[in-house]
């Protein structure tokens, strides 16, 4: 995933299925865990959505609860200077109408970022 900063680093990235939208992020790239995520976050995208993408799509309140409860699932380590914790992500609640196939924003502990995977086509 991508934490987003000013670090002049962009990470682009082919996302929405056969949709082929292109996306552009500036930050930091972070290694997250969540070892049954991958799985069960391409399931609505290529399944549900039969990899057509979301482009502007109106998220069911049972959809955008199952997207919510996949992301949570998917683990970031944080690091204040002191100590490092294990915490949730959470979904970009403002931003979901950006929810997409492997581009799914999130909030982190240092901020908001966008959780990336490997497109499906």
């Amino acid at each position: 995933m991508v934490v987003e900063a000013p670090t002049g680093v962009f990470y682009h990235q082919q996302y929405g299925g056969h949709a082929c939208r292109q996306g552009q992020v500036e930050g930091f790239l972070v290694p997250v865990f969540g070892p049954d995520a991958l799985d069960s976050r391409r399931q609505p995208f290529e399944e549900e959505f039969a990899g057509g993408g979301t482009w502007n799509y109106s998220w069911a309140d049972d959809e955008r609860r199952k997207l919510r409860g996949i992301i949570e699932t998917i683990r970031y380590w944080a690091f204040d200077g002191h100590t490092e914790e294990l915490h949730a992500l959470r979904l970009g609640e403002s931003r979901i109408r950006d929810a997409d196939e492997s581009w799914i924003p999130v909030i982190t502990p240092d901020g908001p970022g966008m959780l990336l995977w490997a497109n499906s086509d």
